[in-house]
């Protein structure tokens, strides 16, 4: 067999072996999936902050009637939201994730 054959002949090998590997673990996939659903939970809290870009007026006005109740925390943050020259909208992640944190 000459050395090309011998190079394709191992090439095919490599690649039945490698897909007969992907389709073992194409059953374990779901199971990974299954996995990480208590990271899941972590990765939709950390998304909130994503989330309040989103909320309307009156959804923030609410927050930040609550949030008032601790002054000192609310200043605090506000101060720190100042300093980051955060403004309107752009502000609310980061003064959800200071309240909440």
């Amino acid at each position: 067999m000459s050395r090309i054959g011998f190079c394709l002949t191992a090439a095919f090998f490599a690649a039945f072996l490698s897909g007969a590997a992907l389709a073992q673990t194409s059953p374990s996939s779901p199971a990974t999936k299954s996995t990480p659903a208590p990271s899941t939970t972590d990765s939709s809290k950390a998304s909130m902050p994503t989330q309040v870009e989103k909320w309307t007026k009156d959804q923030w006005e609410a927050a930040k009637k609550e949030w008032a109740k601790e002054t000192t925390k609310w200043a605090d943050c506000r101060q720190q939201s100042s300093k980051q020259k955060l403004e309107g909208r752009k502000s609310w992640p980061f003064l959800y994730k200071c309240m909440t944190s």
